[in-house]
């Protein structure tokens, strides 16, 4: 049986079409992937994210510990604050990638994927035997609200009658609603204004239905996923797994310089490929696992592709050998046993 997220009723008497994700029967799309993705980009688009993994770690080794378990620098962030992180296996690559909010200085909130719920907590367990720390899975006393969009703001402050101008990016606070709910300024849109809004499952209804009420557009996973890949953000599953090291992509940064689990194979590898985004010049539609060739031999798979509602062209990710992974590479793009003109470009898309 499919689980279902407090605001399911609403995604049904909205129309929207219901998929099966990572367990969830969760919306893919209401009026469509493409005004909805539009939305988001020129006035402001409202996301149920209410699947996602949260646990709570907290003890006086906490910091230590995810030092340890996590590939950014915990001991940066200040109260109040996140950062976008990843947990390392012992292989070079990744259980899953993460957020982090420290809420006080022995306490922090991550963020996971839906469908890495599982497999993370059973990893945080495993690793945290001798850490004095409590972990615990708190997935189920929150719900997530994802509002993105340059109307955000107005609308957020709308309802809740609070400021969030002096909310920096990264940051989040806590508001009286209800039973309270924290507003955090992250998302995962590429948008410059945004918020992530965790809210206790019986009140996300009324701020859900407040939100639409200010003019914000529901939108699904479907533009979820296009905006992501336009803003050129990697997802777990597809850009990262179990095997791709992130020192050799544009997200080296996160891997600070420090112990951590399985450092020393992801620390020590040679990247032999990279992650580059794909711009097809000819018109077509680029999908997952479409084949990329050179001079007639294949040379890597399109890890996620889609046609950008924004500029109406064809873009996708995927991981190239280091000598091809070079802005302006000319390659071919397979679609339907065409072969198309494509090139590496830099991310975002523009």
């Amino acid at each position: 049986m499919l689980k279902r997220t407090p605001l399911y009723e609403s995604h049904i008497a909205l129309g929207a079409k219901m998929v099966d994700f990572a367990g969830w029967e969760m919306p893919i799309q209401y009026q469509g992937i493409g005004a909805e993705h539009v939305a988001v980009r020129q006035q402001s688009g409202l996301f149920d994210v209410s699947h996602m993994g949260e646990i709570s770690l907290k003890g006086p080794q906490a910091e230590t510990f995810l030092n340890f378990v996590a590939l950014n620098d915990a001991s940066k962030l200040a109260i109040g604050r996140g950062h976008y992180s990843m947990l390392p296996n012992q292989q070079g690559g990744l259980i899953d990638d993460i957020y982090l909010y420290r809420e006080a200085e022995d306490a922090f909130l991550m963020v996971c994927n839906a469908s890495n719920r599982e497999v993370v907590i059973s990893h945080l367990q495993e690793l945290a035997q001798g850490y004095h720390l409590k972990l615990s899975d708190d997935s189920d006393a929150w719900a997530l609200i994802a509002l993105q969009g340059p109307e955000s703001p107005k609308q957020l402050q709308t309802i809740l009658n609070t400021d969030l101008t002096r909310l920096k990016k990264n940051q989040y606070l806590e508001v009286d609603f209800e039973r309270g709910l924290r507003i955090a300024r992250t998302g995962y849109t590429g948008e410059a204004w945004g918020y992530e809004i965790f809210v206790r499952p019986e009140d996300a209804l009324k701020l859900w239905q407040a939100l639409l009420e200010q003019g914000a557009t529901p939108c699904g996973l479907g533009a979820r996923d296009t905006l992501r890949l336009e803003a050129g953000f990697p997802l777990f599953g597809h850009e990262f797994n179990a095997s791709t090291n992130p020192l050799c992509s544009d997200y080296a940064w996160v891997v600070k310089d420090k112990t951590f689990y399985g450092r020393e194979a992801m620390w020590g590898a040679a990247c032999d490929k990279r992650l580059v985004g794909i711009l097809l010049e000819d018109k077509g539609i680029p999908r997952e696992g479409y084949k990329l060739f050179k001079e007639g031999e294949e040379v890597g798979q399109l890890s996620s592709g889609t046609l950008s509602p924004s500029s109406k062209k064809g873009i996708g990710m995927t991981w190239l050998k280091a000598e091809l992974a070079k802005v302006g590479e000319s390659l071919e793009l397979e679609i339907r046993n065409k072969r198309l003109a494509a090139k590496v470009t830099k991310t975002p898309f523009e």
